[in-house]
């Protein structure tokens, strides 16, 4: 499978955890603090290949132009602006992901739950189950293995599959 096509994959799983993230934060809505504003959870985060180039095409393909004010904190996102995501339609995943409850495996091969400080201040924690969590572990892999297919492609073999880019780098690209 060559690029264009691994990135149209990219984007279906994306859509997949849009659907799954809607459907967690409406049947969690009572305990969701996030809202439009709320970017506690906005950070310089690193993304796989495959993520970074599906962004940084449709930003092209877009036109956009970075008007975002360089922030003084080095750990928030650059593309952070008055509190909002200036690419929230291309975001990635885990920004995707942000206040949901998340189950994960941690290093001791235990199951983990990770929610955001300010969401299910008021919850039984253990009402928590896996039909009402995002399963976090589960679509990492998918990605992870995208992402493998998707480095393969390069002819000059640039990335390994463990290789990760730093959001703020498409900056670089799009202004």
């Amino acid at each position: 499978m060559e690029n264009k096509n691994i990135l149209e994959s990219y984007r279906k799983q994306r859509d997949q955890i849009d659907a799954l993230a809607d459907k967690l934060a409406e049947k969690h809505q009572k305990h969701m603090m996030c809202k439009a504003g709320c970017d506690l959870c906005c950070m310089d985060y690193s993304i796989f290949p495959v993520e970074f180039y599906s962004i940084r095409e449709r930003l092209k393909e877009k036109e956009y132009q970075h008007n975002v004010p360089a922030t003084k904190d080095e750990n928030s996102c650059v593309f952070l602006k008055d509190h909002k995501c200036a690419i929230y339609d291309e975001r990635p995943v885990i920004c995707r992901t942000h206040g949901l409850p998340l189950l994960y495996m941690n290093e001791d091969g235990d199951w983990e739950l990770s929610a955001c400080e300010l969401n299910f201040t008021e919850f039984d924690m253990d009402e928590f189950s896996e039909e009402n969590t995002f399963p976090q572990d589960t679509f990492n892999s998918k990605l992870f293995m995208l992402n493998k297919e998707f480095i393969a492609h390069f002819k000059e073999k640039k990335y390994n599959e463990f290789d990760l880019i730093p959001v703020k780098e498409l900056l670089k690209y799009i202004t």
